[in-house]
């Protein structure tokens, strides 16, 4: 369900997903409000990555509707391929971090902005004043704008997953997936993380996939908690751990 009082961004139906007659998800049900920081907890294997899969148009369901809602309009995200479904507003980072090593942090932004208006674009126009105000903007929020001249590949892993998520939120998506964006992070770097999707959902929404509980428990309203591709259970954090059918999942792995 959404959050209290809020119109849905993104409504999953019955949503499955086959694999060669193996069901990685099946009639998995999912809902997304505005504005909310939602986690994907679950064991390996309980087809977290893949539900972001399906909503980004990496697979296509078998069966199932996944619906992106953006003002009057609902759009049916099955029926679009992968680049339609990020131009409606969908921004997706996968657990490794991908950016261009060997350019500077700005050089990468400046990319990840001219993206936006076609390869034409890409190789002949400059940046203008707005743009530039708008990188600098999102270099502030990702704290990077220190290190906009430094190369990228001198990063730390962290601050190479920020890095990423500023490409990302360029394109200013109203929903973003993420993979695991806190895995090898120093505590320091996680803390950052959590306050930084914070900041975030002021004016849009996030799913993070996350194995870390403890990152879970420290900056999570509501998780949905997934077994064998299907929907277990959701709620608070304090309301997962004790749901006996999550304990009975997690074999005490959620216990601290």
């Amino acid at each position: 369900m959404a959050t209290a009082g809020s119109v849905p961004v993104l409504s999953c139906k019955k949503v499955s997903v086959s694999f060669d007659g193996f069901y990685a998800l099946r009639e998995m049900d999912f809902t997304l409000g505005h504005g909310e920081l939602r986690f994907l907890i679950g064991p390996n294997g309980a087809g977290k990555t893949t539900m972001l899969d399906a909503i980004c148009g990496k697979v296509k369901p078998r069966s199932g509707e996944v619906r992106f809602h953006r003002g009057s309009e609902s759009i049916d995200l099955t029926r679009l391929k992968e680049h339609g479904i990020a131009a409606c507003g969908i921004g997706r980072k996968f657990q490794a971090p991908s950016v261009f090593s060997n350019l500077t942090v700005w050089e990468n932004m400046e990319i990840a902005m001219k993206q936006k208006r076609g390869v034409f674009s890409l190789l002949f126009a400059g940046m203008n004043a707005e743009q530039r105000e708008r990188i600098e903007g999102v270099l502030e929020m990702v704290g990077l704008k220190d290190k906009a001249a430094g190369k990228a590949g001198a990063l730390s892993h962290g601050e190479k997953q920020w890095l990423e998520i500023g490409m990302i939120l360029l394109a200013d998506p109203q929903v973003l997936l993420l993979d695991e964006p806190v895995a090898g992070m120093t505590d320091e770097e996680t803390e950052k993380t959590g306050l930084l999707l914070q900041d975030i959902i002021r004016n849009r929404s996030v799913v993070v996939v996350e194995h870390d509980m403890d990152f879970v428990r420290q900056f999570s309203s509501k998780v949905t908690v997934m077994h064998e591709g299907t929907l277990l259970t959701e709620g608070t954090m304090a309301e997962v751990q004790r749901n006996e059918k999550v304990a009975e999942v997690y074999l005490g792995k959620m216990a601290g």
